[in-house]
Order: structure tokens, then C-alpha cells, then sequence
């Protein structure tokens, strides 16, 4: 088989079962590695540029900038189909002759100096309208909304009658720019703990309503301090026409979401965050875009194929998501994606990205149909006949990661929504991976809603729990999630709502007796999510609201709800509410990520199993010293019962799911539970303890020194 290239063996010496593909792996980092000397030496005199050099040039360059000193307004428009282009806007009474870009290069750049007023001040008002006109080499003229555009807002009613719905261009030069405070927050990826709150700023109310960033910093920033998460991922931050899309049909890629508020409220948010000690990540959505032609990329310039492979190819559409894919192969395309992470760090210190869509932007046939029925077989991935690997897509996911590393070197983080297992996804780039540090452990939210749907609590089958809980490639950290945006999205249901449905509605006040559904939905809601969090990944996600169990599903304002909002919110009056049992379930939240931060599980070695009981239900493992014990049976509770631990030593429990105030019954008594080892191999360990516990309860126990 030859020997192994020296740019994958660090791949390969981690993992041996890669040697045969190693050439493979070796061809599609070296075409990363080629695109990045490219893009270093992109200067007028081929002299080398840090990759954040070219990037930061380039959003600073390219779109609408205001010289503070001088009072010129520069404009930069990359068009190659157009013959002729024009700014235009309420600042010229939208004359579509008065400023021609008349500054066009060989590669189709269109640029355009525009001097201040008499009196001194900037030609364009702050946030005044602003569109481009092209003039195709057939005459016809386009108007569009400039690509680089940082600020796109929604026409009132009486415009959107006579021009349409689609969004309009705003040229955003604020007299008083927002000023950062707080540092980013120290993060060692190597060795810290990820707890991620997914959060929708728009949602984050219980008014049906849709929310803004100055509510969510208010309101929602102290309650994911106060649970004890350390950083937040924000979702349809990018700008979108429809609403209804969840953010991932992006318009506008260096706009903000206008429906939630100013670019200097989101900056606001962040920089609270950041005081608070918490990283900020942005649900990145690069692997496709909106369709629209108004105030979108499509058809930008007036072809199908500027920023997107064209129609034509079979390339340039996704077949499900009714939306354009980017040809990652363009040099403009890579610049203007690659600049747009550099823009969010920069202007609005996110810490790192959650990259949407991984799995359609690997292959080719974008994870749909037959080919996205990924069994782990290696071929599959890595086969020159077979994998159908979309190489320029990987080799942008590579670079995006090497930006990432440069500009944010300690901190950064970078998360990858895959669900195929593509092998060396989450390595480093110098051992010849693609550099992430994470990605998303799809596998579990399925299997807890397949559990649900399809199995009474007595045929759980424990040895299945652990092997989908621990099935994850090694040296490549997952986040671990029980249920994400996806999984309380309309047409499903939240864990709370398929462990308890309708009882929710009657059965959840403190007032009334606790029955036998919610009693077994608080109780699992707590397990579900512990063994999730302590033996699924290296990394925690929590999407907002389900840390309380929150009910129904999700639904944004659409034609099919008579454009409601009743399902386009988060209830956080329920779990503020002290007579309903939703307090229990957000305290054992509180409590998880409390005792995690104190001491430490996440982000260390996976965990050793000793027990999978299928007959008593009963599951333990240790991890980073730790001794976790579930009993996930319905009415057995078991005395004295044997589990098997490493260490030796005096244990006590340090968190009980069977606590009166994360709802349970408090069948144990804490003060008294001292558990001494016996030295004697139990389970494959050196010593057992013996201790009781209830059913449908988890005890976390640590060695009494630690405590």
C-alpha cells in the first residue's frame, strides 16, 4: 500500500484503519493546502498575507465603507456578467445614471469613490436606502441589493405594495458605533468544558411576538448564566426574508436579522454575554442560499452561475431545500464566504461558528436518497470510485477552519452539523484532518424519540442506550445533545411533550397530585439528558426552553397557521412559575451543568462501562474519576446494589436526580450515604461499592476528598 504521505500522518497513526485511503486523504488536503497559498499570495505584487489579511482586506474593501476622516464613501461590487453598474438610492433620488461604478477590472470589480457634501458631511445618509443597477451586455437593466450590504430591513406595507416583499438595502453608518467593554472569554479547547445553549432570539419571549436582541439580553442572558452554561449558539442571526425558514434560507450574509434589532443591539448582547464569561457562537449557514433574486445572491448579476454552480450543471440547486449551492471552487466565492467569518469575529466577536448543512456541502449528492444511507464504511467516504466527495466544498470547510485558528488561535471553536461520520472531520488540519472541533452527535436525538415512540420503559435495551451513546470515532469530540431545534420543530414533538403530552396541560401544578405520567416524564426527562451529557460526547447542547421541558413543538407565522405566533415562542413564564413542576426539571438542569463545571467530565476521556443490565435496567461507567449510576427501571428500586469502580476509597454522591427539589422523592438520604470500597474485582474493576438506588433515578458519586 505503499507509504503515507507525511501531510495525513497524523490522520493515519491515530487511526491505522485509514492507511489504504491515505493518498486520498493526502489529494484533498493538498488542494486546501494549494488554495490557501493562493489566497495568501492574492496581492498586487504576489507577496505573502496572513489568510486573516486577505479576508479582513476584503470585507473592508468590498460593499459600502464611510472614511470617518475624510467623509468618502467607497463602494466595491464584484459582477462579471455586467457591462455597466450604478449606486443608487434616496441619497440620489434613485437616479440610475448619476453614479456609475466606472472603475471595473479584469475580473468583473466595479468600484466607486463617492466625496462628501458641501458642508462637510458623508453624501449617504446613515441608514438610508441603497440598491445596485447592472446593465447586462444586453441593455436590460437589474437592480439588486448590494452582496456586501451589513444592514437589509423589511419594506413597510405601502412600499412592499408597490415594489414587492423582498428586503431593502441600508447603508449603515451610525454617528455612535457601539464600543466593546468586556473581553471574550478565556476558552482552552483542549481541556474546557462546552455546554452550549442553542437559543432563537426571536422566540426568546412568551409573547407571541417576535423578540429582540435588547429582550433577549435582558431576559434571557441571566437565566443561561444562572443555569451555568458557558457559551451560546444563536440561531437565524443571518439575514432571511421568510421567517418561517428558521434563518437557513440567508438572503443577506453580512446582515444581521433586522426583525430582532440594530447591528450595535446585537453587538450589545454579545459584549453582555462576554462580561457574563460566556462564548458566543453563530450558527454559520453556508452551505446554500435563498433563491431570491430581489434582495438575495441568486442571479446576482443577472447569470446563474456568480457565486452558485449553474442550473445547467445539476450542481446549482439543492433537490429538498428549494435553494442555490456555491460553487466552492471560485476563487470570489471563496473570498466572500471566507471573509464572512472574518466579518462576525471582528465586528461582532462571535467566538467561533456551528456550521450548518456539513453533510450537503461533503457530497455530491448532498446526504439525499440512496447515497445518504451512510453505513461507516470507509469506501463510503474515501473511495476514489465510490465517495462522491464534493472536494472543493471540503477543501472551503478546511480553509474556514484554518481562518478560525488564525484570527482566534485559543478560543475559537468551530462545531459541524454532519450526520454522515466523515472520517477526519473533527482532526487537525497539520494531521491532515479538516480541522473542527466538534461535530454534532446526530445519532442521539434519534435515538431517544425512536425509544419513545416505539418502546414501553421494560424493553429499553440498555446495551443499545450505550452503544449509540458511545459509538463516536476516536480522537474526533462530538457535542452530545438529546434534542435539538430540529426535534421541537412542528410535526414532532420535545422529549417533555412525548414523555407526558396532554398531562402537561392539567397534571404539572404543585396544587394537585403528582400522577403516574408525569411522574415518569420528570424522571426520565432528568436521565434522558444526564447519561446524554456525561457518556454522549465531549461537549453539551441544549437547545432553549428544553432544559424546563418545555411543551408542543415549534412553529414559526406561516400561510398553514394563519400566520400566528402561538407556537413561535419559548414559555419561560411556566418554568417561573412556582406552583408548576416545570421548576423541578430546570433545577436539574441548573444542577448538571453545575456539577460539571465543578468536576469536569465533558472534554475528557470517553467513559469506561462496567454495567448494562438489560434485566434490572441498570447502567455504570466512570469517567474522569466519577462514578455514574443509572436506574432506568420502572419499579424495581434495588438495596446494596453491586457496582464495580477503579479507585479506591471512601465515595459520596454529589448529585442525586432524586433530590426534592429536582422532583423526586428524595428516597436517599445524602448526609448518611458514605460508600467505601471493598477491594475485589467487580464488573472488570478493582473494587465495588454497594449502594441503594430508587427507580428511574441517576446518582453522580465522586471520591469524598474530591468533594
Amino acid at each position: 500500500m505503499g507509504e503515507v504521505p507525511e501531510n495525513v500522518e497524523g490522520a493515519v497513526s491515530l487511526d491505522p484503519w485509514l492507511k489504504p485511503y491515505a493518498q486520498v486523504l493526502s489529494e484533498r488536503r493538498f488542494l486546501a493546502d494549494r488554495w490557501l497559498y493562493d489566497l495568501k499570495h492574492a496581492t498586487p505584487d504576489k507577496s505573502e498575507q496572513t489568510l486573516g489579511e486577505f479576508t479582513r482586506n476584503s470585507y473592508k474593501t468590498y460593499g459600502l465603507h464611510a472614511d470617518p476622516i475624510t467623509k468618502n464613501i467607497t463602494y466595491k461590487e464584484w459582477a462579471p456578467n455586467a457591462s455597466r453598474a450604478f449606486l443608487v438610492g434616496e441619497f440620489n433620488n434613485w437616479d440610475d445614471s448619476s453614479h456609475e461604478l466606472k472603475n471595473r477590472d479584469e475580473f468583473g470589480n466595479f468600484s466607486l469613490t463617492i466625496p462628501p457634501n458641501e458642508d462637510g458631511s458623508y453624501a449617504i445618509p446613515h441608514d438610508s436606502k441603497v440598491k445596485v443597477v447592472f446593465q447586462l451586455p444586453s441593455g436590460e437593466k437589474i437592480y439588486r441589493v448590494p452582496a456586501w450590504i451589513t444592514r437589509a430591513t423589511q419594506p413597510d406595507k405601502e412600499t412592499a405594495k408597490l415594489f414587492g416583499p423582498g428586503y431593502e438595502g441600508r447603508f449603515w453608518n451610525p454617528p455612535q458605533k457601539y464600543q466593546f467593554k468586556n473581553k471574550r472569554p478565556q476558552f482552552e479547547r483542549q481541556t474546557d468544558s462546552l455546554r452550549i445553549y442553542e437559543a432563537h432570539v426571536g422566540i426568546s419571549s412568551p409573547e407571541p411576538k417576535v423578540a429582540s436582541y435588547k429582550e433577549f439580553t435582558k431576559n434571557i442572558l441571566p437565566r443561561i448564566r444562572d443555569l451555568g452554561y458557558d457559551a451560546i449558539q444563536l440561531m437565524a442571526i443571518m439575514e432571511h426574508a421568510y421567517y418561517a425558514s428558521f434563518g437557513y434560507q440567508v438572503t443577506n450574509f453580512f446582515a444581521i436579522s433586522s426583525r430582532f434589532g440594530t447591528p450595535e443591539e446585537l453587538k450589545e448582547l454579545i459584549d453582555t454575554a462576554h462580561g457574563m464569561g460566556i462564548l458566543v457562537l453563530l450558527d454559520v449557514v453556508h452551505s446554500h442560499a435563498s433563491k431570491n433574486v430581489e434582495d438575495g445572491l441568486n442571479r446576482f448579476d443577472g447569470s446563474d452561475h456568480q457565486y452558485f454552480h449553474s442550473v445547467a450543471s445539476g450542481r446549482g440547486e439543492h433537490p429538498l431545500w428549494d435553494s442555490r449551492l456555491f460553487n466552492y471552487g471560485n476563487f470570489e466565492v471563496l473570498r466572500f464566504l471566507l471573509s464572512n467569518l472574518a466579518f462576525y469575529i471582528d465586528i461582532y466577536q462571535f467566538d467561533g461558528f456551528r456550521f450548518d448543512g456539513v453533510t450537503s456541502m461533503l457530497y455530491n449528492h448532498h446526504g439525499v436518497g440512496a447515497g445518504g444511507a451512510f453505513s461507516g464504511d470507509y469506501n463510503e467516504y474515501l473511495s476514489k470510485e465510490r465517495s462522491n466527495v464534493d472536494h472543493e466544498a471540503l477543501a472551503y470547510l478546511m480553509l474556514a477552519n484554518d481562518l478560525v485558528r488564525e484570527i482566534l488561535p485559543e478560543s475559537g471553536v468551530t462545531i459541524a452539523e454532519d450526520v454522515s461520520g466523515y472520517p477526519t472531520l473533527c482532526l487537525p488540519r497539520d494531521a491532515g484532518g479538516a480541522g473542527f472541533d466538534y461535530r454534532l452527535a446526530m445519532a442521539l436525538p434519534d435515538m431517544w424519540i425512536k425509544l419513545l415512540k416505539e418502546k414501553s420503559d421494560d424493553e429499553w435495551e440498555m446495551g443499545n442506550i450505550v452503544y449509540t451513546l458511545i459509538n463516536r470515532r476516536h480522537g474526533e469530540k462530538v457535542v452530545a445533545y438529546a434534542e435539538s431545534h430540529d426535534q421541537a420543530l412542528v410535526g414532532d414533538k420535545t422529549l417533555a411533550f412525548w414523555l407526558m403530552d396532554a398531562a402537561m396541560y392539567t397534571d404539572m401544578s404543585v396544587l394537585q397530585p403528582l400522577t403516574p405520567v408525569i411522574d415518569r416524564g420528570i424522571a426520565l426527562h432528568k436521565l434522558i439528558r444526564l447519561i446524554t451529557h456525561s457518556l454522549g460526547g465531549e461537549a453539551y447542547l441544549n437547545f432553549e426552553g428544553n432544559e424546563f421541558g418545555h411543551p408542543e413543538w415549534l412553529d414559526f407565522p406561516n400561510a398553514n397557521n394563519g400566520d400566528s405566533y402561538h407556537y413561535a415562542r419559548r414559555q419561560f413564564n411556566l418554568v417561573d412559575d412556582h406552583l408548576l413542576r416545570y421548576q423541578f426539571l430546570n433545577n436539574f438542569d441548573k444542577a448538571m451543568q453545575s456539577c460539571e463545571r465543578k468536576y469536569k467530565w465533558l472534554n475528557t476521556p470517553q467513559a469506561y462501562v462496567s454495567l448494562q443490565h438489560e434485566v434490572d435496567k441498570v447502567i455504570a461507567f466512570e469517567r474522569n474519576g466519577l462514578l455514574f449510576i443509572f436506574n432506568f427501571h420502572p419499579t424495581e428500586s434495588f438495596t446494596d446494589y453491586r457496582i464495580g469502580v477503579e479507585q479506591p476509597g471512601c465515595y459520596r454522591i454529589v448529585l442525586n436526580s432524586d433530590r426534592l427539589e429536582l422532583g423526586g422523592h428524595n428516597r436517599i438520604d445524602e448526609e448518611k450515604s458514605k460508600f467505601f470500597t471493598t477491594d475485589l474485582r467487580w464488573n472488570n474493576r478493582s473494587n465495588y461499592i454497594q449502594v441503594y438506588i430508587p427507580n428511574r433515578v441517576a446518582l453522580i458519586l465522586a471520591l469524598e476528598e474530591r468533594i
